[in-house]
C-alpha cells in the first residue's frame, strides 16, 4: 500500500513523535522513509553582516538530524534516505512528495494556540490541506507534562 513515506523532520534537533509511526508504518508496508529537512528560506530576508554564517549554520544543524533519523530508521531495519532542501516548507514537501514518489506523508503537529498560533501557524496544518497524498499527523506530547 505505502513504498514510499515523506518523513519532514525540523533542523533545530528536537523530538519529534512523528518518527515511531514513521518506523512502525515503514516496517509493515516494507517502504524506504524519505527524510527530509527544510531551511526554510523566509530567513533569508532577515539580510546582515552574519545571516550567511546563521545559514550554514542551519543548513549543517539539519544536515546532522537528518542523518541521525535516517541511521535511527536503518539501525531498526527501515531503509531510509535523507535530504535538505532549502525552500518554505509547506511548498517543498508538496513538490517532494512528487521528486521521491511518496505516497504518505507523516509529520508531528503542535499544540500550539493563541497569538503563538497566529504567527507560527502551522506548517503539518498547511500540508494536510495541500498534500496530494494521505497525512498523518502525530500530536508532540507535551513536554510540561511530563
Amino acid at each position: 500500500m505505502y513504498d514510499t513515506i515523506l518523513l519532514p523532520v525540523a533542523p533545530d534537533g528536537e523530538g519529534n513523535d512523528a518518527i515511531p509511526h514513521a518506523e512502525s508504518l515503514a516496517t509493515r508496508y516494507d517502504a524506504t522513509v524519505h527524510v527530509l529537512s527544510v531551511v526554510d528560506t523566509a530567513a533569508d530576508a532577515f539580510r546582515g553582516p552574519q545571516a550567511g554564517a546563521f545559514a550554514e549554520r542551519v543548513e549543517s544543524a539539519a544536515q546532522e538530524r537528518v542523518e541521525a533519523v535516517a541511521a535511527t530508521l536503518e539501525a531498526a531495519g527501515v531503509e531510509a534516505v535523507g535530504s535538505v532542501v532549502r525552500g518554505r516548507p509547506v511548498e517543498v514537501i508538496k513538490r517532494t512528495v512528487d521528486d521521491v514518489g511518496a505516497d504518505l506523508i507523516v509529520m508531528p503537529s503542535h499544540a500550539r494556540s493563541g497569538l503563538q498560533r497566529v504567527l507560527l501557524g502551522s506548517v503539518t496544518e498547511k500540508v494536510v490541506r495541500v498534500a496530494p497524498v494521505p497525512v498523518v499527523t502525530v500530536p508532540m506530547a507535551d513536554a510540561d507534562a511530563e
